[in-house]
């Protein structure tokens, strides 16, 4: 309340309230009183509390994503991706191709992220992409391409869905749904891949505030659908040195406030291959658990985002940085269950 409102004024805060079947519990202070709503926050929305005399300011204190809150749940979740896990326990290193191209070029950089011991392998077989001209994906025959090599090396398998109509096929086809900075607010298809019954990947926009963000994993889990791990990959600032800004300190903010793991996608931040490995290494010391990356066996030829791709050489060097950085923050490495099992 401000510092002129009257007796009268607050006695008129808590009968509103009472009456909307809320509970309203007055502290007085020496120069301030504030008054404490306990109820549903819904019906309190539409009482239009700013409005009423003696009130200077009303402040939401309770999270409004219920599920994805640590408010719900205090421990910090853990994540399998067929036996995979992502969590507070473990780095997780992702890695594969941006855009499937060919079933050779999958394999080459599927091939390369598993000696790179990425436990999971990314690869998109529908791109969005801002230019109409850019190279949109191989779309249903990417997918099969993706579960041919996933069969082959035994990894599963993140790629991005972008419609509603493609939830299903994509979901056949892979282990884990992502959903890309575009369409991160793109509530039909969150509400969709929430009830297709896969983990999910969601990639914060790029013009995201972290509790946007959160938000669009609370469409997901209203579908039953826990099972999300949060996905900081930049976003837009004046900056124009990167590709985007890579947010770090999301990474400890959004733990804080979500008990969904939260991974960091170097890759598309940076937007250049020498960035990736000093991003990663930032990424897992604040927190993260776990990267995301691209590979290409030749990024020259590459239809979509070759600077930012790594090779070989890269790749054992993120793999180093990464084995390094999980024993310095006492985590283990994501390992595939039958390489534990051997």
């Amino acid at each position: 309340m401000s510092a002129e409102a009257t007796p009268a004024d607050i006695q008129a805060i808590v009968t509103l309230v009472e009456s909307a079947g809320g509970e309203a519990f007055v502290s007085r202070g020496v120069s301030r009183v504030v008054i404490g709503l306990v109820g549903d926050i819904e019906q309190f929305a539409t009482l239009n509390l700013e409005g009423m005399a003696g009130v200077r300011e009303v402040t939401r204190i309770s999270a409004r994503y219920k599920l994805v809150s640590r408010e719900h749940r205090r421990e910090r979740s853990v994540v399998e991706v067929r036996g995979v896990p992502i969590g507070p326990q473990t780095v997780t290193l992702i890695a594969g191709p941006c855009a499937v191209e060919t079933p050779e070029q999958t394999l080459q950089a599927a091939q390369m992220a598993r000696a790179a011991g990425a436990a999971l392998m990314r690869g998109g077989a529908y791109k969005p992409r801002t230019s109409p001209y850019a190279f949109q994906g191989l779309g249903e025959r990417g997918l099969r391409i993706l579960a041919e090599v996933r069969d082959e090396i035994g990894m599963p398998v993140v790629t991005e869905v972008v419609s509603t109509e493609h939830v299903d096929a994509v979901a056949a086809c892979a282990d884990m749904l992502q959903i890309g900075t575009r369409n991160m607010q793109n509530f039909p298809l969150l509400q969709a891949v929430g009830a297709a019954g896969k983990p999910v990947l969601l990639k914060r926009g790029m013009n995201a505030t972290i509790e946007e963000w959160l938000m669009a994993a609370e469409y997901i889990a209203q579908r039953g659908n826990l099972d999300i791990v949060l996905c900081e990959r930049g976003i837009r600032t004046f900056e124009t040195a990167t590709r985007n800004t890579l947010d770090i300190s999301a990474v400890p903010v959004a733990q804080r406030l979500s008990h969904l793991p939260v991974i960091v996608d170097p890759s598309h931040s940076g937007g250049r291959r020498e960035l990736v490995l000093p991003l990663s290494r930032a990424a897992i010391v604040a927190g993260a658990d776990g990267v995301i990356v691209d590979v290409h066996p030749r990024p020259e030829i590459a239809l979509c985002d070759g600077p930012q791709a790594l090779v070989d050489e890269d790749l054992h060097e993120l793999a180093g940085a990464v084995a390094d950085l999980a024993r310095y923050m006492s985590r283990d490495i994501a390992v595939r269950p039958e390489l534990v099992a051997g």
